[in-house]
């Protein structure tokens, strides 16, 4: 029985609970782990790495990011948060961004541009970390200045796509709850949602999905009139990035640009390509071969293929009607998924990344 992969919590949880122990050691000892209250409701335990008073006015503390499962870039990584206290009539909390925290610089995200890209969610667990310390040790009311920093921020940004999306100089602090669920769907399509709402906000009309960077790469040669902005790595979301498409009114078309296997999983209406199903796939791809050109040979090598590549390499360059079989049914299925409302053009590449089949 397969072991239940571990959770974790993000880069905004680790945030609040840096905030969380710096303010806590202003009044207290410093603690070794706090207690943290997430946005799903849930508490859980924080570990911390390190608090540091640097004046009487200012701690800081650091948190090493648990991404549990998850294969993270931010996996590991130190966030911190420096905490400055002073008198108010009221209680004032202000949250800034500092090293290697990335700064939105194109329209489209959850935040204006020129702010820090803290997510709404963690500024939210933040503020709350703020009033449960001040409740706990009963302050009625202080100024508190938040800075949250990410010491090797600025070069993990550069494994992400936050250039792409405008977000400049360091990663985003992230998360809705504050759990990672290791391979969480929903994280992924929200990097879809993000990555369209930026080319939406600025001028698109027209979306080249891919489903990878090598997919990507190839389209983007194709397409180099477009903005970067334009290019949405989709992974194997077939009808979810459709219909993240669909919100927003801006976009009339998209362009999918697809190696052989994933349009096979395309035209079979798989919602989502995953490799599962390859020998299922396989076999309709043979009886479609047969269907189209009349060939017993070729119907028995795809029937015997390994893969999808493989079998690609007895249909083409020989067989265009079978390639265009499957291009359109593809096509069919990306309409349907899109209702309709979207102008859709699919584009199969060879090994090379040349156009084998173009639906244009």
């Amino acid at each position: 029985m397969p072991t239940a992969l571990k959770k974790g919590f993000t880069t905004g949880a680790a945030a609040a609970a840096a905030v969380k122990a710096a303010l806590i050691s202003f009044f207290s000892d410093p603690p070794r782990s706090v207690d943290l209250l997430f946005l799903s409701g849930e508490r859980k335990p924080i570990e911390i790495k390190a608090v540091e008073k640097i004046s009487g006015h200012e701690i800081q503390a650091l948190v090493v990011k648990d991404a549990g499962d998850d294969p993270d870039i931010t996996h590991r990584a130190v966030i911190g948060a420096r905490v400055r206290l002073s008198d108010s009539a009221s209680l004032v909390i202000t949250i800034r961004g500092g090293k290697g925290v990335g700064r939105v610089t194109k329209p489209g995200l959850e935040l204006p541009v020129g702010e820090p890209a803290i997510n709404p969610g963690p500024r939210t667990m933040i503020q709350n970390s703020v009033r449960e310390v001040f409740q706990q040790f009963k302050i009625p009311a202080k100024e508190v200045d938040i800075e949250i920093f990410v010491p090797e921020g600025e070069a993990l940004a550069l494994k992400t796509l936050n250039p792409r999306l405008g977000i400049l100089g360091g990663i985003s602090i992230l998360g809705t709850t504050g759990i990672v669920t290791p391979m969480s769907h929903e994280a992924y399509i929200a990097t879809i949602r993000s990555g369209i709402s930026v080319a939406a906000a600025g001028g698109a009309d027209t979306l080249v999905f891919t489903t990878g960077r090598r997919s990507e790469r190839f389209a983007m040669e194709k397409f180099d009139e477009f903005k970067t902005e334009t290019f949405i790595q989709t992974g194997d979301f077939f009808r979810a990035a459709l219909e993240e498409a669909l919100v927003r009114p801006e976009i009339k078309a998209v362009v999918y640009t697809v190696f052989f296997g994933k349009a096979l999983k395309m035209a079979l209406g798989y919602e989502h390509t995953h490799a599962a199903r390859s020998e299922l796939t396989l076999q309709r791809l043979a009886q479609w071969a047969y269907q189209t050109t009349g060939s017993r040979e070729l119907e028995r090598q795809i029937a015997g293929a390994n893969t999808a590549r493989h079998a690609f390499s007895f249909i083409y360059p020989g067989y265009p009607d079978l390639l265009a079989w499957v291009g359109e049914k593809a096509l069919a299925a990306a309409r349907s998924f899109s209702k309709e409302r979207l102008e859709i053009r699919i584009i199969i590449l060879d090994f090379d990344g040349n156009p084998a089949f173009d639906s244009a």
